[in-house]
């Protein structure tokens, strides 16, 4: 391990939120300076995939929305604990959140709607025995055993019609065919959330979206401290040496607009990776445009783990997450809304105010189609007499039910009609088409996270041997814990600076629910109910 100092120098490839993370850490618990810290980044901005983005004369768009957790985000929560906001040098981002969520906590009303616009009682779950041994089963089965397996092969057809399931995958966004030991780490990490899952009400959100209210603050904070964040910089390869089994990262080849260079490092030097990108290659559209689902790889993300995985065996196998983009994509939509008419009809039919709410859920619907109304303001500088909301869809290939067409042919304007016969509320419909600008989102790679693997397709985030250099984000070996979560890209970068410095200092726990005796006897309830 390395000693920390202020020789140490830490270049950083990628700029997401696992790498601002990293950043962070180095400055805070590491103690090395600022100046010393370089982020490469190919993209204008910082964050990653924790994006938001847009103006109320044009449209504002975010690819995705990130519902957070108490007991969960141990790691997340020690890290905002530590950044000011924006607004209030003497407010945490993480005090931001709590204050933000007891004003408006989430209290789902309208959680799962059918076919015929009605709100379904959501609490009553539908499990049966069969499904209870079933999922018992595979909360006792060893990862081991698991294997390859899909969720399919784990559960019967009764279990995935069931309303727990509906709001299950819905919540974090799970195929039938995605791995069942990623399936079995959510239910061990969420156990808590089962008698709750019909509400919602364990959800933590952030004032604004996540861009404004998480990335701006950090990045303000890591620029303030001398880190440069430079953009439009590709890396394109890193060289290792290996030597009586211990390796270092000796080199990093990049790209920018003006050529290519060479960093070359140094021996206290230190190297942390980004491996791969669940929004790489994503497009955009518009009310009349349909977003292109790009499947060959035009962002760098995945070709540069591409090229280290041919370097050593256990650098993983990125093939097995970006292989499938089929199984892999789904779309987003945003709607900027110059009048509040569908949000009014929403609360009214709901019962929730704006942000109170969760998921609203159509569970008939041919595209599993999902949307949710955040608390106005929900971009920094947005007029009060402008709205948003936000929704996906899971099922992409399926005929709409009121346009008729697969959602990844439709425009924003038809996937906002198919939105509005889903609710019923097609009497509205020109109005609300009239004030609506919409932007929709295709991410071939958005939950490649959850692809069916084997041990030795996701790398350790510092490999065995290595001295100098770590894997980070969403596509390293964490055990125990939950892919697709910001958790996940913070516990990592926490774990690489600590290790890579040699510090005494712990990191928080993964959460183990079962741990819980009160949380495995209401979530027992919950489910023999």
């Amino acid at each position: 391990m390395i000693d920390s100092g202020r020789t140490t120098k830490a270049y950083l490839v990628g700029g997401g939120i696992a790498a601002l993370a990293a950043a962070a850490f180095l400055i805070r618990d590491g103690e090395v300076p600022g100046e010393n810290i370089r982020i490469l980044e190919q993209m204008p901005l910082p964050g990653g995939s924790l994006d938001g983005r847009g103006t109320p004369d044009g449209a504002y768009v975010t690819r995705g929305g990130r519902m957070l957790e108490d007991e969960a985000y141990t790691c997340l929560w020690n890290l905002l604990e530590s950044i000011p906001t924006l607004d209030d040098e003497s407010v945490s981002v993480r005090q931001e959140i709590i204050d933000f969520n007891r004003e408006w906590p989430t209290d789902a009303r309208a959680r799962l709607i059918d076919r015929d616009h009605r709100i379904v009682d959501a609490s009553r779950l539908g499990l049966d025995t069969r499904d209870r041994l079933e999922l018992a089963r595979l909360l006792v089965t060893p990862e081991s055993a698991i294997g390859a397996r899909r969720i399919d092969e784990v559960f019967s057809e009764h279990f995935f019609a069931t309303n727990f399931w509906a709001m299950w995958r819905t919540t974090f966004a799970f195929q039938n065919w995605h791995s069942a030991i990623e399936l079995k780490r959510y239910f061990l990490r969420f156990l808590q959330e089962f008698p709750r899952i019909h509400t919602l009400s364990g959800v933590r959100r952030t004032r604004l979206n996540q861009y404004d209210s998480v990335v701006r603050p950090l990045t303000r904070w890591l620029l303030e401290r001398g880190v440069r964040i430079e953009h439009g910089v590709t890396v394109t390869d890193v060289d290792f040496t290996e030597q009586n089994g211990i390796r270092r990262a000796r080199r990093i080849h990049l790209r920018r607009e003006s050529g290519r260079e060479t960093v070359e490092l140094a021996d206290l030097d230190l190297a942390f990776i980004t491996l791969g990108s669940m929004t790489a290659d994503a497009a955009h559209g518009g009310d009349d445009t349909v977003p292109e689902l790009v499947r060959d790889k035009r962002d760098g993300s995945w070709t540069l783990w591409e090229t280290l995985s041919r370097k050593a065996p256990d650098f993983g196998r990125p093939a097995v997450f970006n292989g499938n983009v089929a199984e892999a994509a789904w779309e987003s939509f945003t709607l900027t809304m110059r009048s509040p008419a569908l949000l009014e009809r929403i609360e009214k039919f709901s019962g929730n105010a704006a942000g109170t709410g969760a998921l609203m859920t159509f569970k008939d619907s041919p595209w599993l189609m999902s949307v949710v109304v955040p608390r106005p303001p929900h971009f920094e500088g947005q007029p009060e007499d402008v709205f948003t909301l936000w929704g996906y869809g899971l099922i992409m290939d399926a005929p709409g039910e009121y346009t008729g067409k697969a959602m990844a042919e439709c425009t924003g304007r038809e996937i906002l009609t198919e939105l509005l016969g889903q609710l019923g509320f097609e009497d509205i419909a020109e109005e609300v088409h009239a004030t609506t600008t919409v932007t929709t989102v295709m991410m071939p790679y958005i939950t490649s996270q959850f692809a069916r693997r084997s041990v030795h397709d996701r790398p350790r985030v510092i490999p065995h041997g290595a001295r100098n250099f770590a894997f980070l984000g969403q596509y390293v070996e964490i055990p125990e814990d939950v892919v697709f979560t910001v958790e996940y890209s913070v516990r990592g970068a926490m774990h690489a600076v600590h290790r890579l410095l040699g510090l005494d200092l712990p990191v928080p726990p993964v959460h183990h629910a079962l741990a819980d005796p009160a949380a495995v006897l209401s979530a027992l309830r919950t489910a023999l109910g």
